[in-house]
């Protein structure tokens, strides 16, 4: 069943802790609401009980340039094309929004995943505290 992506849906504080949670990362409670206010813009989609299953977000200071973040899918849902729709949604939006260029990090398993949304793969740095 294909799933809409939705740009800035209502999403109610508990709703992406809990989608964190069941893909296995932390829940960081204390992020939501203020992320979803931060950031540039976010999207996500529901299923059929209006459960929150896919969870996405760019952020960044607006101009140039945006960072894609915390590409989320309920594993209920994988493999169905659900990811995909939702960063080519989020790149739509950036591209709307002037956002020329658009950076993202992942681990190299994922590295296929993000070409095949459109993203060019290059070398760059991170620093953790």
């Amino acid at each position: 069943m294909p799933y809409d992506i939705h740009i800035d849906l209502p999403i109610q504080p508990h709703e992406v802790p809990d989608l964190r949670e069941a893909v296995g990362w932390e829940r960081r409670e204390q992020d939501y609401p203020a992320l979803l206010e931060r950031c540039q813009f976010y999207a996500g989609a529901r299923d059929e009980h209006q459960r929150l299953i896919a969870f996405g977000y760019i952020s960044g200071m607006g101009l140039q340039h945006g960072y894609l973040e915390d590409i989320l899918i309920h594993p209920d849902y994988r493999h169905q094309h659900l990811g995909t729709s939702l960063v080519r949604t989020l790149l739509q939006q950036a591209r709307y929004n002037q956002i020329e260029i658009v950076t993202c990090t992942f681990t190299e398993e994922h590295a296929y995943f993000y070409q095949k949304c459109g993203l060019t793969l290059s070398k760059g740095g991170v620093w953790r505290s």
